[in-house]
């Protein structure tokens, strides 16, 4: 079977994998709810699939796109290339605070190739203060993880560090035959809203990165292991901590109570 879409060849390195089934599509337009005014943003449109039936609700659209031919043809689009304003940029590098106005924050919103979401995740964390709210299509396993608790086995660095910026809501379910060339394994859509008040208090993020980070590296050592770098058992003991607890056993909370004894330097 071709992998060619409308004389586009999926390239690989990109991760496409282009969405097309027309049921899913208007699912994950109506779970965006797009609305005329807003400062929609949307990473990799690829083919148009989101990107036409979102215009079809408003006026004007971002889109980041890294792939020169796709933003070529978004730029010569019969029907709704006066309404985009298309931005050529790898995305992991882009700076989305440009894009905010000083009113309207972003809503961001794409089908996100499998290779780069993690990343992405974390470059749009760094920009939540400028976010209303994000919507993406990822690998199932990847939803998951965001998505996880204490104690579940795809419970990581990840989760964590979703759970403090966001709220994370898995919508919808996409199967592999809902795209071309279709993936190995399932998709899902998140939702994923920046709190109003972070839940809990940490002095410097990326210290509390760095501890969970260490912990998860290794996750099946115990903290008083993984971490030893940053404190010892006795100081694990102090904050109320088990020293033989693993990774998985700490919640964000106790993450931050971490991350905030090595800012004030015990």
């Amino acid at each position: 079977m071709s992998k060619s879409h409308l004389g586009h060849v999926a390239r690989k390195r990109f991760g496409q994998n282009f969405l097309h089934d027309k049921q899913i599509i208007d699912g994950i337009v109506s779970a965006i709810n797009p609305k005329d005014g807003e400062n929609l943003v949307e990473i990799g449109p690829g083919l148009g699939a989101l990107t036409e039936p979102v215009c079809e609700n408003v006026s004007q659209l971002t889109v980041v796109e890294l792939d020169r031919d796709l933003a070529k043809r978004l730029h010569s689009h019969p029907f709704i290339q006066d309404k985009l304003t298309i931005i050529e940029a790898d995305a992991l590098n882009h700076d989305f605070s440009e894009l905010f106005d000083g009113e309207r924050k972003l809503r961001v919103f794409g089908n996100l190739p499998y290779n780069i979401s993690t990343p992405l995740m974390f470059h749009l964390f760094s920009h939540i203060n400028v976010i209303s709210d994000m919507h993406f299509m990822l690998q199932k396993e990847v939803v998951n993880r965001l998505a996880a608790g204490v104690g579940e086995k795809n419970y990581g660095r990840l989760s964590i560090m979703a759970q403090y910026y966001c709220q994370v809501m898995p919508v919808l379910h996409v199967p592999p035959g809902a795209f071309n060339p279709p993936p190995k394994v399932d998709s899902a859509v998140v939702r994923l809203i920046p709190h109003a008040t972070l839940p809990v208090k940490v002095d410097d993020k990326h210290v509390l990165d760095q501890v969970v980070s260490a912990a998860f590296n290794q996750r099946r050592k115990t903290i008083r292991n993984s971490l030893r770098n940053h404190m010892d058992e006795a100081q694990l003991e102090a904050l109320g901590l088990n020293p033989t607890a693993r990774a998985e056993n700490l919640s964000l909370s106790d993450f931050a109570l971490i991350a905030n004894a090595i800012t004030q330097g015990n």
